[in-house]
C-alpha cells in the first residue's frame, strides 16, 4: 500500500481524534462529536479538492476516509468515558495532523501540475483549515488568529517540501522533511510559549512616544 495513502489516513484518524477531544470540551453527545471530528478530518482536504478542481473530493472517491474518521472518534469518546486522557493531547495530535496534512496537500497540487506558489497555498489551506472548522463549530476563536504560531509552522512546512521538490523530484524525503519541520515548529511553540510579534495598539504607541 502507498505509502503517502496511508499517511494520508493517518492525517484523517489525527484531526478526527482532535475534533473529537474538541466537542468533548464542549460536552457534545455523540452525534455532535462524530460531526465534528468528521468536519476536522475532512474539511481541509474537501476545500482544497475543490478549489484544484480535483472532483470528485477524495473522500467521495474512496469512503475508507470516512469510515477511519468515525472509527477513530468513537474509540477516542468510548476511551474518554473510560479513562481519563492526558493533558495537552489535543494541541499535539493537532500539530500531527497540521503536519501531516500540510504537506499532502502541497503534494497533491504538485502532482496535479499547480505551481509551486498555489502549491504553497493548497499545503496550508489543507492543515489549517479542518482546524479552522472545529474552532469554529465549538465556539473557540481558530488557532490561526491566536498569537501563538501555528499557521506560520504549516507555511515554513510547505515552502520547505515546495523548495525540496525543486531540487529532488519525487524523492520521499521531502515528504518527510516537511513534516518533521512543522512539527518541531509547532511542538517548540508549544512547548516554550513561542509567538509571533504583535502590532502594539495605537494609543499604547503613543502613550510611550509621550
Amino acid at each position: 500500500m502507498n505509502v503517502i495513502y496511508l499517511l494520508d489516513l493517518f492525517g484523517v484518524v489525527v484531526f478526527a481524534v482532535s475534533g473529537t477531544l474538541a466537542a468533548g470540551r464542549k460536552h457534545l453527545d455523540l452525534f455532535g462529536v462524530a460531526v465534528l471530528a468528521l468536519a476536522t478530518a475532512l474539511g481541509g482536504g474537501t476545500i482544497r479538492d475543490v478549489v484544484l478542481g480535483a472532483l470528485p473530493v477524495f473522500w467521495v472517491s474512496d469512503p475508507t476516509y470516512v469510515i477511519a474518521a468515525v472509527v477513530a472518534s468513537l474509540l477516542t469518546f468510548a476511551a474518554a468515558r473510560w479513562s481519563r486522557l492526558p493533558r495537552g493531547i489535543l494541541p499535539v495530535a493537532d500539530a500531527f495532523g497540521l503536519a501531516i496534512f500540510t504537506v499532502i496537500g502541497a503534494r497533491k497540487a504538485a502532482d496535479l501540475g499547480a505551481s509551486g506558489m498555489i502549491c504553497v497555498v493548497m499545503g496550508l489551506t489543507t492543515g489549517v483549515a479542518g482546524g479552522m472548522i472545529r474552532d469554529v463549530l465549538s465556539g473557540e476563536i481558530p488557532l490561526i488568529l491566536r498569537r501563538e504560531i501555528y499557521a506560520t509552522a504549516s507555511l515554513c512546512g510547505a515552502i520547505v517540501f515546495v523548495s525540496l521538490s525543486a531540487f529532488f523530484p519525487g524523492a520521499r524525503a521531502n515528504t518527510i522533511v516537511a513534516v518533521i519541520v512543522i512539527l518541531a515548529i509547532r511542538l517548540a511553540a508549544l512547548r516554550w510559549g513561542l509567538a509571533l510579534p504583535v502590532f502594539p495598539p495605537r494609543d499604547t504607541r503613543e502613550g510611550d512616544a509621550g
